[in-house]
């Protein structure tokens, strides 16, 4: 079973349900839940705990409070992989950014392995940067980025800037399902996803623009410094980029980047994926 942790309670609940449609087998078993909170409140909670907190009991607790009883009766050892799609969310002001790059550093090192306490993914501003974007494929999507500034009001701007309305065109609703057309544009734009924010991560972490032959070479925590060395420090920018691609393409290889709508992909992880 998969534990899937959200800080938002909408807009990624709404890309899992069209992710685990378009790619992962309706065998597979998989449990959501929102943190409903930044990832610094979730580090406040981890280091009230010392940091040594099991993250599903911190999850329930939090969720029983609300009540929510998603998690009611689970514990770690249920999970077989757990992982956290949160924000970084840099232009928050009760917060040095300082201390906000420290924080984000400390979670990435605590949630690295995503069959023990699970598995960090950072967006960049925000999950808002799945929209930021214009037509796909946007061959100028490497060079966009936003400052702290710009981040206060992202999900504006990024509505604003992108080609698209809303996210319609990367999104299956239940009245989708068994529209054969819809799905295939969908799973087309998702390739394009895929490979502009991959591309990108290389080009953050290595100035390559291309795809990686070792997922390694992107992961969660070369980003993030990739982030910090070539805009956060320098000007208080940062490269707009999403991990929901980065973490398909992480997951399931080159194989997520065929378009063929019968190709069932989910019953077999890439080796890519350690």
């Amino acid at each position: 079973m998969i534990l899937f942790v959200f800080e938002g309670e909408r807009k990624e609940p709404e890309l899992h349900k069209t992710l685990e449609h378009l790619y992962f087998s309706q065998k597979s078993s998989s449990i959501i839940c929102s943190f409903g909170n930044n990832i610094y409140a979730l580090y406040k909670e981890m280091m009230r705990l010392d940091g040594d907190g099991d993250i599903v009991s911190v999850l329930r607790e939090k969720l029983e409070k609300r009540g929510d009883d998603t998690l009611a009766d689970k514990r770690s050892s249920d999970f077989s992989e757990i992982y956290l799609f949160f924000d970084y969310d840099y232009q928050h002001s009760f917060l040095s950014l300082d201390e906000i790059n420290k924080r984000v550093l400390e979670m990435l090192e605590l949630f690295n392995e995503e069959t023990a306490n699970g598995k960090l993914y950072i967006n960049y501003p925000m999950i808002e940067s799945i929209m930021y974007t214009k037509k796909l494929p946007d061959y100028s999507y490497n060079g966009y980025t936003v400052t702290r500034d710009q981040c206060r009001d992202f999900k504006h701007l990024a509505n604003d800037f992108s080609f698209y309305s809303s996210m319609d065109h990367i999104l299956l609703t239940n009245s989708h399902s068994f529209i054969a057309k819809k799905i295939s544009l969908v799973r087309k734009n998702w390739i394009f996803l895929i490979e502009m924010n991959v591309r990108k991560a290389n080009f953050i972490v290595s100035d390559k623009d291309e795809m990686v032959s070792n997922i390694n070479e992107i992961n969660q925590l070369s980003i993030f410094e990739g982030q910090k060395r070539k805009y956060v420090d320098v000007n208080e920018s940062v490269a707009v980029l999403n991990s929901f691609p980065i973490f398909l393409y992480e997951y399931f290889g080159d194989k997520v980047l065929q378009s063929d709508d019968d190709t069932d992909i989910s019953a077999s992880p890439t080796s890519n994926k350690k």
